[in-house]
């Protein structure tokens, strides 16, 4: 570790607190149809949206019509998805010729890209079209981003309402997160990223001769192998701006190319580096700061800020001063110290620093996109992504869902507080009751569900294993790490499992649906619950939500739970190959 890697870390953290306020505020502004300087160029448009669509912006709808809305829409716009890619070699923009998707890859994609997972069990340039990426996947970039923010809204709105029914209307809030918060940010951010060297064109791929011919051994259908002479290389491009930066702001993920984030043409230097970054917790940061102003308690908005900001730096803590020490088996059999640490699978132009930073940042939330291989970190180093999403990823999260899952923890601490104090648990003035504390316990149980239950079915059958490049505990961990993000949406992955498969493309499909829609409607049960509850006056047994005590129960009641669940499964993955690294034994 070095003074200039800490002192990038802490300036990160500083510039994503200085843009918490202005943003959260304007996100207050915007969803309580306030007036904003974006209203004379986004008002009519909104309007004209509606009108097409025959929306009522009036109409309010109960969590249950809220739920329902977001349901069918999500499920429409999967299908349109699946059928994009499989019709795409019939359809334009395609200069590459690239055939229809495959039926299992197409609803792995479909389920992934709809649910802001953005995993992807396929290389981009060689399997999407131009069409595809930008009517399909970037669509639903800005479409998932959006109901995600939409659903944390609501939620807020029914720990802020006092004795009413309905949450809002699902139709005007995804609107306004898209016209108001979303596009504004990645039309400038598409600028920028060009500007820094971001391709974005519709032009066939370019050619260029290689100055070192390669002499390579590949396969036939028979399984002949033969030699072959590669004397040129293919140059990918096409609409990548307009794509990287969605993919960030929405913590979606879902890469041009292949190799994501550490790509040239996804992010050129370290200034977009560093951009993107900051733009994968902008959103998520700021909605802190909005629950504060929404529920009128500025206060509990920044103990939930101070609860993320700790916990993202006890993550960036073990990871950068794992990756920055090395693997001790190279320093042996190299008879030498590894000065720059371990920079297997990471980007020269990053280097340890920022690649752990950024695999903390994408694990923190939802987000997935990666600028180094997680599969290629040290044990303890790879374990700190993968407990980042067990987690939750409640540290920040993803656009919406960070907030609606810190929420989680939130009525569970609660809960926690008044059992010691022997008394009826309230949340800003809310008695939190039995109903409350099923969703929640509901909500915080359907995830480890499918998460074991697929890992452990995978572990133990041949289609399973035989997608694995690495035995032992470093295989457990890439097949628990595939199922943990599919659950939490994150998208990320340890590269060494083969994805690609009719089981994996499957499990981890409906895996990525249950943890999207399972887990958020016992959620705005919650808030269609508080949403009707009177106001109760504070008195001398009330538990504060907005002192450092409350951050501290905050922090302690995640990572309880996640211990409690995950613990097993973390002994036998990571924590066992950090303890086999140190006797001479590799995976």
């Amino acid at each position: 570790m070095t003074n200039n890697g800490w002192f990038q870390i802490l300036f990160f953290l500083l510039v994503v607190l200085a843009i918490t306020k202005p943003l959260g505020s304007f996100m207050t502004r915007v969803f309580n149809r306030e007036k904003t300087f974006l209203d004379p160029v986004m008002r009519p448009i909104e309007k004209l949206v509606y009108r097409l669509t025959g929306v009522d912006e009036t109409k309010e709808m109960r969590w249950t019509e809220y739920a329902g809305s977001m349901l069918i829409f999500s499920g429409i716009t999967m299908f349109v998805l699946y059928v994009l890619q499989r019709m795409q070699n019939y359809l334009p923009l395609n200069p590459q010729k690239l055939a229809g998707v495959a039926p299992d890859l197409a609803f792995n994609t479909a389920a992934s890209f709809t649910t802001n997972t953005n995993w992807q069990a396929y290389v981009p340039e060689t399997t999407m079209s131009y069409l595809t990426q930008m009517a399909g996947l970037a669509y639903h970039n800005f479409i998932s981003a959006a109901v995600g923010i939409a659903l944390a809204v609501a939620i807020v709105r029914g720990i802020a309402r006092r004795e009413q029914d309905t949450l809002g209307n699902f139709w005007v809030d995804m609107t306004r997160a898209t016209f108001w918060v979303l596009m504004p940010i990645c039309v400038l951010g598409a600028l920028f990223l060009v500007w820094q060297g971001v391709p974005q064109n519709l032009k066939p791929y370019d050619t260029a001769q290689l100055l070192d011919p390669q002499t390579v051994q590949v396969t036939d259908a028979s399984g002949k192998a033969t030699t072959q002479v590669v004397k040129e290389q293919t140059i990918a491009q096409g609409p990548v701006a307009s794509q990287e930066i969605i993919k960030e702001l929405g913590t979606n993920g879902g890469g041009f190319f292949n190799t994501n984030s550490s790509h040239p043409f996804e992010n050129p230097t370290p200034l977009t580096n560093f951009a993107e970054m900051f733009f994968i917790f902008a959103i998520g940061s700021a909605l802190t700061y909005t629950l504060g102003q929404m529920v009128g308690s500025q206060r509990h908005g920044w103990a939930v800020w101070c609860a993320m900001a700790i916990l993202f730096l006890a993550g960036i803590m073990v990871a950068y001063s794992a990756e920055a020490r090395g693997n001790p088996l190279v320093q042996t059999a190299a008879n030498h110290v590894q000065p720059a640490g371990n920079m297997e699978g990471k980007e020269v132009r990053f280097g340890i620093a920022n690649s752990a930073l950024w695999s903390v940042v994408t694990t923190d939330t939802s987000c997935g996109a990666v600028n180094s291989m997680h599969d290629s970190f040290t044990p303890l180093g790879g374990m700190i992504p993968l407990v980042n999403i067990l987690l939750g990823e409640v540290v920040f999260g993803g656009v919406g869902s960070g907030l609606y899952g810190i929420i989680v923890f939130i009525i569970l601490s609660v809960f926690i507080a008044g059992l010691m104090v022997g008394r009826t648990p309230e949340y800003l003035g809310k008695k939190i009751e039995a109903f409350d504390v099923k969703m929640a316990m509901l909500t915080v149980l359907i995830y480890p569900l499918f998460v074991l239950t697929y890992t452990g079915i995978s572990l133990v059958s041949k289609f399973g294993v035989s997608s694995l490049a690495n035995a032992g505990p470093h295989g457990l961990s890439e097949i628990f790490y595939a199922y943990a993000e599919a659950g939490a949406n994150n998208g990320s992955g340890f590269n060494g499992l083969n994805a690609n498969t009719m089981w994996f493309n499957t499990s981890i499909a409906s895996t990525m649906l249950f943890g999207r829609f399972f887990m958020v409607i016992p959620v705005l049960a919650i808030a269609g619950s508080l949403v009707r509850k009177k106001h109760v006056p504070e008195t001398s047994g009330t538990f504060p939500v907005t002192t450092p005590l409350f951050t501290g129960l905050l922090i302690s009641v995640v990572l309880i739970v996640g211990a409690l669940t995950f613990f097993p499964a973390l002994s036998l993955g990571p924590i066992l190959e950090h303890l086999l690294m140190y006797a001479g034994k590799t995976f």
